[in-house]
Formats: C-alpha cells, structure tokens, sequence
C-alpha cells in the first residue's frame, strides 16, 4: 500500500488563505518543541512537535483568525479590546474540550494527550497519527477509476459510529465530521479528528463564540434552521460524508436544500449498485427535519452492523497506489 505522509487531520499542506503565523521550528512550547505547522483554519493552528523524549505529538493551537492576528514571531496573538470577551469565551470553551476529550478513551477518536494555557492562548496536544484521509483515500480510488466498497464504508463507519458514541456520551457533540477529518491508520482502522467545532454541542451555547461548519456536511440546524442541536446533527454529517465517498464530491448544502433541494436521493442515484438498506440509510441521515433523521449513533451501527466483515479480514480494505 502506497500511504500519503503522516499528517494529522488534513492533507500535509496548510490550505487556508485567511491564517495567522504561525509558531517558528524549534519554538519550546512547555515540554515540546515545535516542528513545523502541518494544517491550518480558521479557527487553529496543528503543528507537528516533539515530546521531551522525542516522540512524535500532534499540537493544536487556539488562535481563530476572526477574533486574533499573529503577524510576526512575537507567539503571544494580538486580540482587540472588541473582540476579547469573545477570545477569552472560546478559548475557555477550547480548554474545557481538551479536559472532556482527554476522558474520552476510544481507538477511533483522536487522544488527547495534554492541554495547556501559554503565550495568552491555549494549547491541546495530541497523539500523532500515521496514514492518510478518507479524502485521500477516496481520491485515490477515484484515480483509478473505481468505486468504493459498500464493505469498506461498512467497516470503517461501524468504528467511527462506535467512537461516535462515546463522544456522545460526554455530552459532546463533534460538528465538523466530513472526509478531512475521517483517518484511516495503515490497516483501515478509522480514527476522528479535529473537534474544533466541538465547543457549540450539547451545553449551553454563547452565540458569541466563533462558528465552525463546513457547508455541504454540516446539518440544517448548524446553518440557521431554528432547529435545536443535538446527536442527530452530527448523524446528518455522517450521512453527507458516506454520500460524498459515493460521489467523490461534496453534497448540496443544507442551506441551499432548504431554499430548493436539488440532492438526489442515494437510492436514486445509485440505485442497484449499493445495497438497498445502505442508500436508505444515507438518505435517512440527510433528511433536512432534525426528528425524520436517526437519533442515535446506535440506530446507525445497528443497520451496519448487518453486513460487518471481521476487522482482520484484509480483503474490506481495498488498497489502491
């Protein structure tokens, strides 16, 4: 198998035009020092660092670009006196995530390691994982001209459902599921990365926290609907992002469905080369009212788990160059 590089989250490049700078190589952050950024948004910094023994760690930084401007080497960002309730709100908001998914104990949910306040922002360390997206992974069978396995999605979001539910189990919601954030390690396991949106889940919500969502996997209720949040918000992301493996594309937004809905149904779409019971359950996921989706994480598992191949079976893990 021919793997991408080890990256954390997204591909090995940072890709947002609107981003602050970041941290300079061999910057001593506490006990680690940094490497070099490995992805960027608007909302944080990942950098690829190094522990006190040299172990390889993920570190995300706080520093969203609509409330703080870091324009030069100077590590502490600069924050106006307009937007500082709100910096300070978020970054509380980012601290208590670190401490609520450091309890989370899952093989396929990222491990938060440590958290940290310093240079007047905040700091989660995490472990650093090695293979490549489902994004790149997608990518690469479309390169090649083949369709993804109804096996393979199977597999792979049974785990994520799994892990999925233990996020839940916190009273946390994740919020920004799609493909980017979806890690397949080197024998197919999922892992799900990057809960920067995390912080707007199942508690009470200050509307002036900066937003995060990604148009076409985020749900209705996240762009506007009225609609209250909840585990079937992140249910509806599940559904866009098995739709967009199918498609190699990203779905309608929910937004633009609820002005003219133009998504074609999956059992219409592909229809007679998917199992029946997978498309409905796609188009289930997608269905713009919060109450006409699943509920649970569990209800999803629950109809995959009817076709679950054994992990240790290679031939639901398609490989392509």
């Amino acid at each position: 198998m021919a793997h991408g590089p080890k990256i954390f989250g997204h591909t090995d490049r940072m890709t947002s035009p609107t981003t602050n700078v970041p941290l300079p190589p061999g910057f001593q952050l506490e006990s680690y020092r940094i490497d070099r950024p490995i992805a960027s948004g608007g909302f944080s910094i990942v950098y690829l660092a190094h522990d006190a023994e040299g172990g390889e760690v993920a570190i995300k930084e706080y520093l969203p670009f609509q409330l703080a401007r870091r324009t030069s080497n100077n590590p502490v960002p600069e924050v106006s006196a307009e937007n500082r309730k709100a910096f300070d709100q978020s970054m509380k908001a980012f601290f208590e995530e670190g401490r609520l998914l450091a309890m989370v104990k899952h093989p396929n949910i990222v491990h938060v390691l440590n958290f940290f306040r310093a240079n007047e922002t905040a700091y989660m360390v995490m472990r650093y994982e090695d293979g490549r997206t489902l994004t790149d992974y997608c990518l690469s069978l479309q390169k090649a001209g083949r369709m993804i396995s109804e096996d393979f999605l199977r597999n792979v979001f049974v785990r994520l459902l799994s892990g999925l539910r233990e996020v839940h189990a916190q009273k946390l919601l994740h919020l920004d599921i799609k493909p980017d954030n979806v890690y397949l390690r080197h024998d197919g396991d999922p892992v799900l990365l990057d809960f920067g949106a995390t912080r707007f889940g199942l508690g009470p919500k200050d509307r002036t926290l900066v937003q995060v969502n990604t148009p076409g996997f985020a749900a209705p209720e996240q762009q506007g609907s009225g609609e209250p949040q909840g585990p079937w918000t992140d249910i509806y992301s599940i559904g866009a992002t098995l739709y967009a493996c199918l498609a190699s594309s990203r779905p309608q937004s929910a937004r633009e469905r609820r002005e003219h809905d133009d998504l074609v149904p999956a059992q219409t779409r592909w229809h007679g080369q998917y199992s029946l019971q997978l498309l409905e359950l796609i188009d289930w996921c997608l269905h713009l009212p919060i109450n006409e989706r699943p509920q649970s994480a569990y209800a999803l598992q629950k109809v995959l788990n009817g076709e679950l191949l054994d992990l240790v079976d290679p031939s639901w893990f398609d490989t392509p160059n």
